[in-house]
């Protein structure tokens, strides 16, 4: 007997190892990482923006010294921040963070070195000789940073839904989320704009060497709009687009065909919620009700057929967890709340 129990709990230890979602994990991961390496090295590094993260840092210190790497600073950062990840959350989340923060600069390096032809190119992340001139956006800053941002986003999300992030200042997100209780995409901003400032002062203020017609204090700006855009990405990745609507549905009467509309025409449920009205003293009957974006015009419809004088209240629900919506979130899952 306690032989099978062994086996049988080596066999749970075991599946997920070898399960289609746990492989597709780490994938994504390799994905998100690749995808993130290659918004900096071809849309943001060339153009000494700084938009933020340890990469952000990494950029205004090759601008000091230009014959290190970005990605090599980028090692330099992580190492102290990867141990505190290990302390903080666990072992577990510590091998996908370590993993993912060890292969992003690593590819970062390894597409530099593709993409220019020489080291005094790479050196100087001269854009016209990236890719031979290909996709050299000098004259577009404000594209190129905005598309550079809408990369990063998109990478950095895909890893912090495998719940993993890609080290620096993600995890400094992580800890003021769990500690600060601020919006994970919020505090990818927070830390973010201090990077920025360290950019204004070696780039903008001539610290560093960088040169051209849009360097200086604009590239501030430039930077300043590729963090707030790679937040609103990473938000959208996280969390997608939220459709769900919460209605407040508030009458004087018990409607039947309301409730028989929910419950076969929607195949939804709600909640009866006892109400009484503050200057009739009126009992009422209020209906607590969460659907879709595309749901809300035919309700609307019945409740004017039912009652016309109900007061209805239609507002955007944030997160909805349960039967028919998302599953409830696990003790260490990355939540952007």
């Amino acid at each position: 007997m306690n032989m099978n129990l062994k086996k049988v709990n080596l066999k749970k230890l075991t599946e997920p190892i070898f399960s289609l979602r746990w492989w597709m994990s780490w994938v994504m991961i390799f994905v998100g990482c690749t995808i993130l390496a290659a918004g900096y090295v071809y849309f943001i590094n060339p153009y000494n923006i700084v938009p933020g993260g340890v990469y952000g840092a990494s950029i205004v210190l090759h601008n000091i010294f230009p014959s290190m790497q970005v990605g090599t600073f980028g090692y330099m950062f992580d190492i102290p921040l990867l141990i505190i990840s290990f302390i903080l959350f666990g072992r577990h989340f510590g091998a996908r963070t370590v993993v993912a923060a060890m292969y992003t600069p690593g590819a970062m390096n390894v597409m530099s070195r593709l993409s220019y032809p020489n080291e005094e190119a790479l050196h100087s992340l001269d854009p016209s000789q990236l890719l031979g001139g290909a996709i050299d956006m000098s004259d577009h800053l404000m594209l190129t940073s905005i598309v550079g941002a809408v990369i990063i986003g998109l990478g950095v999300g895909i890893v912090v839904r495998q719940q993993a992030t890609t080290g620096g200042t993600d995890i400094v997100a992580m800890i003021l989320q769990k500690y600060c209780h601020i919006k994970f995409s919020n505090a990818v901003l927070i830390a973010d704009s201090l990077v920025v400032l360290s950019g204004l002062v070696v780039i903008g203020f001539g610290v560093g060497a960088a040169d051209g017609e849009g360097d200086g204090w604009l590239l501030s700006l430039y930077s300043l709009i590729s963090i707030y855009v790679a937040s609103r990405v990473i938000a959208y990745v996280i969390d997608g687009a939220s459709y769900d609507k919460l209605l407040f549905i508030i009458t004087d009467m018990h409607s039947e065909e309301l409730r028989r509309f929910i419950l076969e025409e929607l195949d939804r449920s709600a909640t009866y919620i006892k109400a009484n009205g503050m200057y009739t003293h009126n009992d009422k009957e209020m209906i607590f009700l969460v659907i879709s974006r595309k749901e809300v015009a035919p309700v609307q419809r019945v409740i004017k057929e039912c009652d016309p004088s109900a007061f209805v209240v239609v507002t955007d629900a944030y997160d909805t967890y349960g039967e028919g919506f998302k599953k409830l979130p696990d003790k260490n899952d990355i939540q952007n709340i």
